[in-house]
Parts: structure tokens; sequence; C-alpha cells
């Protein structure tokens, strides 16, 4: 294997000491806060080419959670379950002092997101999901074997052994979207996976921790979420089917619904043009959230 971790040096990178550990984020523009969370096996850079068409117009904050593509493992003792990783984004957002954020979840970021604003409301002013788990759909049923099978020692340490190989890193990431990953991309997912214990230790962690009773919980408590939803859902998803999307989209009583064509479950990879003028287009619509 010949690649090298990227990005993760540039001025844009800063990190938060939590009680939970060290979380690096990126900061760019001014403007209403967006804070975007991704999902498993990813990290930030999934983000990319979003925040660099929406960074003139807003202050975009982008994590790098413990789901695999960190490259500083949390304390030995911090809960990663999926509450857990609701309470790490809360907490980071207490500690940036930040305000009236618009939440940005996309895969399992976005079933976090949903346990966010369902537990700690009260700095969300909206919400915008892209492809993700939801309700009885996490993890997605294609996806359940790996659920199980991260109970037996050793799993996640076999995984990363075969994510050594170009060829499985391209086949998973071509389940999950249309563009081809790019080498900066495959670095900053793959890894810190495949070179530190301690990050095959936290991701082992998080998804032993996660169950669908989560995210059905959660969603009990979006009637009472009305600040503005917006769901973006790319069409060409095997992981999650579009009758998720509308679900979601019934069970907030603001929320809206946008289709994207040619898109997997990673829009931000796949059609990141159209998700950032959605997002643009939400924002203008909603000025009582801005600050």
């Amino acid at each position: 294997m010949s690649f090298e971790a990227s990005g993760n040096n540039t001025p844009e990178r800063k990190t938060v000491d939590l009680p939970q550990g060290t979380i690096h984020y990126s900061d760019h523009g001014q403007g209403p806060i967006l804070v975007f969370v991704h999902g498993l096996l990813v990290n930030g850079q999934l983000w990319r080419d979003v925040v660099s068409l929406l960074k003139g117009k807003f202050r975009c904050i982008v994590l790098d959670l413990p789901l695999g593509s960190h490259i500083q493992p949390m304390n030995p003792d911090t809960d990663l379950t999926p509450p857990g990783l609701a309470r790490l984004v809360a907490d980071f957002i207490t500690a940036l002092e930040l305000d009236h954020v618009t939440l940005v979840g996309n895969d399992t970021g976005g079933a976090i997101c949903q346990l966010v604003i369902d537990q700690y409301p009260e700095k969300i002013s909206g919400l915008i999901l892209t492809n993700c788990d939801a309700f009885e759909n996490f993890l997605p049923l294609l996806l359940r074997p790996l659920q199980y099978a991260a109970h037996i020692p050793g799993f996640i340490s076999a995984f990363a052994q075969v994510m050594r190989w170009r060829l499985a890193r391209h086949i998973l990431f071509a389940l999950l979207a249309h563009r081809p990953l790019e080498p900066e991309a495959e670095a900053a997912y793959f890894t810190p996976l495949i070179r530190f214990a301690g990050v095959r230790h936290d991701v082992t962690k998080v998804v032993r921790g996660i169950s669908n009773r989560y995210t059905l919980e959660a969603a009990r408590s979006f009637p009472n979420f009305h600040k503005p939803v917006l769901i973006v859902w790319g069409e060409n998803d095997p992981f999650f089917p579009y009758h998720f999307a509308e679900r979601l989209t019934k069970s907030f009583p603001n929320a809206r619904l946008e289709r994207v064509a040619k898109s997997r479950a990673f829009v931000p990879e796949d059609q990141p043009e159209v998700l950032a003028q959605l997002i643009t287009a939400m924002k203008a619509e909603s000025p009582a959230v801005r600050i």
C-alpha cells in the first residue's frame, strides 16, 4: 500500500479537546453556521466539494468523528454508542460556543443528527439529511452482517487488512457513489483504519453499539421539531431506499424532500453542486434562523 493520509495539516484544520477525547475539524467561511456530520468509514473529506461551494456564504464546520477514518483515537472509556456520539456532537457545538446551528448529515452521520435534535435541540435551528440511516434501517439490511461480525474478536482488524487492497477499497466505494474514488479521499478514508489500532478499536465499539432502537426512539420526537428540515436523497442507493426519505419528510412538520438523480448514498460525492444549491435555497427561505 503506497498512499498517505492528507489534508490534516492545512491551516484550516483545528482541534478541540472534549471529555471524550480530541476532535479534529475544519472551519471555513463566515455567516450562518452549518455543521457537517459524516458516516462510517469516511471523515470530513466527504464534504470537501460542498464546503468549497458554500464557504463564501456560510460558516462551514466539518467534524472528523471517531467512525473509522479519524486520525486520533478517543479516550478508552468514551461512550461510542449512538447516544454517546450524539453527545459528542452536542459537546463539540457547546465547546465552540455555537448557536443557531444547521446540522447536515449523511449515512451514519444522519442518524447521529437525528439523535442530536431529539436529545439536544436547543442550539439546532435546522436539519439537512442526505441518504442516511433512519427508523428500523440502522444499519441497512445489506450491512447488517457487518454489524453482527463486529462482535467477533479481530473482525475489524481483518476487515482493515482487506482494505489494504486497492480493488477492495474501490469496490466498497462504488457501492456508495457513482463518482470514482479520488486518491486524496482514498488516503483520508482508509489510512487511519489500516494503520492505527486505536482507530480500529473505536470503530469496533461504534459498530457493536448500533441498534435501530435509537433511531426509532428519536423518530418519535420528529413531530416536535418545527424548525426547517431538508431531505436530499440520491435515487440510486441500494442501502437507503427512497421510501425512507418520504417517510422522514412526512414525520417532520416543516420538511421538504428533494430527489437527486445520478447519486448513490454519498450525495456529497456524487452531486455536490446540487446539494450546495439546495442548502443555499433552504437557508434563503429561512431568514429567522440566520445569525
